[in-house]
C-alpha cells in the first residue's frame, strides 16, 4: 500500500480532486506517526495495532566481508493484526 493509492481511494469515496486526496493521505500519515511518537502505540479498530518497540545494541554479520559489525540500540515499529482482519483476509 502507498500513498498514492490511499489518496486515490479517498478521492473515489469523497469525490474531492487528487490534490485535496493527497493532502488527507499526508495528513493521515503524519497523524498516525505522531500518535507513534507521543503514545508508542496507535490502534485502528477492526484492522490493527501498531506499536513502537525498543531493539537492543547486538552484533551481526556483514554478508558481504563475514566482518563482525555493531549494530546500534534503535526503535522499530511493529503491527498486530485484529482478529476481524484476519477472518477477512
Amino acid at each position: 500500500m502507498s500513498k498514492a493509492f490511499i489518496a486515490s481511494v479517498i478521492q473515489d469515496s469523497t469525490s474531492c480532486t487528487g490534490v485535496a486526496a493527497n493532502q488527507a493521505a499526508g495528513a493521515l500519515i503524519e497523524a498516525i506517526v505522531t500518535q507513534l511518537k507521543k503514545d508508542g502505540g496507535f490502534t485502528l479498530p477492526s484492522f490493527g495495532t501498531f506499536t513502537v518497540k525498543k531493539t537492543k545494541a547486538r552484533k551481526a554479520m556483514n554478508p558481504r566481508t563475514g566482518e563482525p559489525v555493531k549494530v546500534k540500540a534503535g526503535k522499530t515499529v511493529r503491527f498486530k493484526a485484529s482478529p476481524n482482519l484476519k477472518k477477512a483476509v
